[in-house]
């Protein structure tokens, strides 16, 4: 297969300029802000997006620095293929957040519940749709597993201490 390319289709600006204080997932952060600059030539699909509570950002890490197959996870201190957690350092650059969609104003749209750094390029839209995108008997593998305090996205006391 021959090289792909994509083309930013706008900007996610928001108040986090450093990977470590950002947050490892907006769900764990509902009142961290932001925007997103839709560039005008796309404008016109943000058409009856104001309907949806929640949207789902799909970005290029531009800060990315190479990738590594194993790697850490940020709410653990164990080793995990990179294709079983969200670290942003992978063979494809890619990054998924789902965001809650306060308002939009012509080509911007609020968003809160953000963990994705000033001036992140973003790739695409999509709506999150609860009939479609919840699945009631999924595992969340590892995850469920450690020590994780799950109400504030920070490790918790590891089983061995």
């Amino acid at each position: 297969m021959g090289k792909i390319e994509y083309n930013a289709i706008g900007i996610i600006h928001s108040g986090f300029t450093d990977k470590k204080n950002t947050p490892i997932q907006g769900v764990f952060e509902k009142t961290a802000k932001g925007t997103v600059e839709i560039f005008p030539e796309y404008a016109e699909g943000l058409k009856d997006i104001i309907d949806f509570s929640h949207i789902i950002l799909i970005y290029h890490f531009h800060l990315s620095n190479g990738f590594s197959l194993i790697s850490t996870p940020f709410l653990e201190d164990v080793e995990h293929g990179i294709f079983s957690i969200r670290h942003f350092n992978r063979p494809n650059p890619i990054g998924l957040s789902v965001v809650k969609l306060d308002k939009v104003v012509g080509n911007v749209l609020d968003i809160s519940e953000v963990d994705i750094l000033d001036g992140t390029p973003l790739l695409d839209i999509k709506p999150l749709v609860p009939l479609f995108d919840n699945r009631p008997n999924a595992k969340g593998g590892w995850v469920e597993k450690s020590a994780i305090d799950l109400n504030r996205g920070k490790p918790g006391k590891h089983r061995n201490e």
